[in-house]
C-alpha cells in the first residue's frame, strides 16, 4: 500500500519547479518600472536593454544603484471529483495559494566613457529573485493522492477491519468476556467498519536566484552608429523543499446496541510520508551583441541579441528513505531530484529591437519588441517541445520632463506565452499578461538623479484540463497577481 501513495506523491513533486527561461527578468532597475520601453533609450539605466547606446553618454564614470521589492500571488483552483472524499474539506474544488515575496532585488550598473569607447559592467538577478510558498501544498499533490486512495480502498478496508476487530476483541476480553465470544463479537463489529474518506498534510516551498554579471564594451564606429559586444556570467542557485505526510484513512464503526459497543470514528496513518529538500546550482555564459543607430536628434534605433545560455543544474538533495529508493529506481520521475544528478535548464536566446522618438527636448516616446527562442532552450525531459512558439513581448512608454526637477513616466508591456496545455502545471506556470508602469525621475543636480517606479501586472486567467486516466479529469484554473516597487540612485562623474 505504501507504494501506491508514494508513487502519487512523487509524480506530483517531480513536476518541473524550475523558475527561469520563460521567467527571464527584464525589470533590471527602477527606471524600467516607470518606463518598460528601454530598448532604444540612451541612458545609464538602459545598460541592460541597450548597451550599445551607452557610448553616446557624456565622458566619465556613470553609476546606478537600484533595489526593487516585488509581491506576487499564484492562485490555483483545482476541481477534482475525488476531493469530496477529503474529510477535512469535502468540496470538489480546492483553492491553493502561493505567496511569492522578494523584498530586495538589487542591481548595479557601472560604465566609463572615453572618446569613442564605453566600458560597462552590470550586475542583477536575470531570473528568479524570490521565494514562493504553498502552505497547503498543491492540487496535483492531493489529486494523485486521492485517486490512488480511492483505487486502493478495497485493499485498505480489510486492514482497517482487522485492526478494529482486534481492538474490540481486546476490549471485551479486558471486561471479562470469554476469549472465543469476544473474538466473535470483535469480528462482527470489525466487519461493519466502513471507510469515510482520507486526509493528508502537504507543503511546498521554492526559491530561485539567477545572478548575472555582464561585462562588455561599446565602440562608436561613426558619430551616429555604435556596436556592443560582451559576456554575461550566470550563477544559478535554487532550492525546493516539499513533503506529503500524515496520509490517513478515516473510518467509522456504527453503533451496535445488541453488543453495547458505541459507534465511533477513527483514522489510520498509512505510513506513506515523502520528504524532499533539493538544492540546485549551476553556471552558464551568455554572449551578447548590440547595435545603436542614432539617426539624428529626434530618432534612435537599437537592437540586441543574447545567445542561448547552456546551464546544467547539479542536485544536492536530501530525501527520506522512501524517496531515495524511488529516485534510484530506473525510469523514476523523482530522478530529476536525485542527489548528484545534473538537470538541463537552459536560458533561451533573446532578440530585442527598439525605437525612440524625441519630438522636443523634454519628451521621449519609446517602443520595443522582444522575442524569446524558448523552443530551442533545452529543458529537463525536453519540456521545450510542448511549446507552440517562442514568447513575445511588445512595449511602449513616454517620458516627459515637465519641470527641471521632475520627469514623469508611464508605460505598457504585453507578454504573450505560446504553450500547449501540457506545458502548464501548478508548480510552475506562466500566464499572458499586460503590465503598466509609472513613476518619476527627480533631478536635484546634473550629476545625480533618483528613480521611483511602480509596476502592476494584469494576468489572463487560464483553465487547463488534465486527464489522469480511467476517465478521471482534473481541472485547474490558474491566476496570478504582481506588484513591484523600485528606487534607483544614478550618479554621473
Amino acid at each position: 500500500m505504501k507504494k501506491f501513495f508514494l508513487t502519487a506523491a512523487i509524480a506530483a513533486l517531480s513536476l518541473p519547479m524550475m523558475a527561469g527561461g520563460l521567467l527571464t527578468n527584464t525589470n533590471q532597475n527602477a527606471a524600467f518600472l516607470r518606463n518598460m520601453a528601454q530598448d532604444a533609450q540612451i541612458t545609464l539605466t538602459s545598460i541592460y536593454a541597450n548597451p550599445a547606446g551607452n557610448v553616446f553618454l557624456s565622458e566619465g564614470w556613470h553609476l546606478s544603484i537600484n533595489s526593487q521589492t516585488a509581491f506576487q500571488q499564484r492562485n490555483i483552483d483545482t476541481t477534482f471529483p475525488l476531493f469530496a472524499q477529503n474529510v477535512n474539506n469535502p468540496e470538489v474544488t480546492h483553492h491553493y495559494k502561493g505567496d511569492a515575496k522578494a523584498p530586495i532585488i538589487p542591481s548595479i550598473s557601472l560604465s566609463y566613457n572615453k572618446e569613442r569607447w564605453s566600458l560597462l559592467a552590470h550586475f542583477a538577478l536575470n531570473g528568479g529573485g524570490g521565494k514562493c510558498e504553498f502552505e497547503k501544498g498543491l492540487g496535483s499533490f492531493e489529486a494523485l493522492t486521492s485517486k490512488n486512495f480511492m483505487q486502493n480502498k478495497d485493499k485498505i478496508l480489510p486492514l482497517l477491519q482487522q485492526g478494529v476487530a482486534s481492538t474490540v476483541t481486546d476490549l471485551y476480553k479486558a471486561n471479562g468476556i470469554p476469549a472465543d465470544q469476544a473474538a466473535a463479537m470483535g469480528t462482527e463489529i470489525g466487519n461493519t467498519t466502513t471507510i469515510t474518506g482520507y486526509s493528508m498534510d502537504s507543503y511546498l516551498r521554492g526559491r530561485s536566484y539567477y545572478f548575472g554579471l555582464t561585462l562588455g564594451g561599446t565602440y562608436k564606429f561613426t558619430d551616429n552608429l555604435a556596436g556592443f559586444i560582451g559576456l554575461r556570467g550566470i550563477y544559478a542557485s535554487c532550492n525546493y523543499n516539499g513533503y506529503v505526510q500524515d496520509v490517513k484513512a478515516h473510518y467509522n464503526v456504527p453503533a451496535n446496541a445488541q453488543l453495547q459497543f458505541p459507534g465511533k470514528t477513527g483514522s489510520a496513518n498509512l505510513g506513506t510520508d515523502l520528504a524532499l529538500n533539493c538544492n540546485q546550482t549551476g553556471f552558464g555564459v551568455t554572449p551578447i551583441i548590440g547595435l545603436d543607430w542614432k539617426i539624428n536628434e529626434h530618432w534612435n534605433l537599437a537592437m540586441k541579441y543574447e545567445a542561448p545560455t547552456k546551464i546544467n543544474l547539479k542536485n544536492d538533495s536530501e530525501m527520506n528513505e522512501m524517496a531515495t529508493a524511488m529516485a534510484n529506481a530506473e525510469g523514476s520521475a523523482l530522478a530529476q531530484f536525485k542527489d548528484g544528478e545534473k538537470v538541463r535548464e537552459d536560458i533561451p536566446a533573446i532578440l530585442t529591437a527598439g525605437i525612440m522618438y524625441t519630438p522636443i527636448e523634454q519628451v521621449r516616446i519609446n517602443a520595443g519588441w522582444h522575442y524569446y527562442f524558448d523552443k530551442q532552450a533545452k529543458k529537463f525531459g525536453n519540456k521545450q517541445d510542448l511549446l507552440k512558439k517562442g514568447s513575445q513581448e511588445f512595449n511602449a512608454g513616454i517620458d516627459w520632463r515637465f519641470h527641471r526637477l521632475f520627469t514623469v513616466s508611464a508605460s505598457w508591456q504585453n507578454t504573450n506565452y505560446r504553450m500547449e496545455d501540457a506545458y502548464m502545471n501548478d508548480i510552475s506556470f506562466n500566464l499572458p499578461s499586460n503590465s503598466f508602469g509609472c513613476g518619476f525621475r527627480i533631478h536635484p543636480s546634473k550629476y545625480f538623479n533618483v528613480d521611483l517606479g511602480y509596476m502592476h501586472t494584469f494576468y489572463r486567467d487560464r483553465t487547463v484540463n488534465t486527464d489522469l486516466g480511467n476517465g478521471v479529469n482534473k481541472v485547474d484554473l490558474y491566476s496570478r497577481t504582481n506588484d513591484c516597487f523600485g528606487i534607483g540612485f544614478n550618479i554621473y562623474l
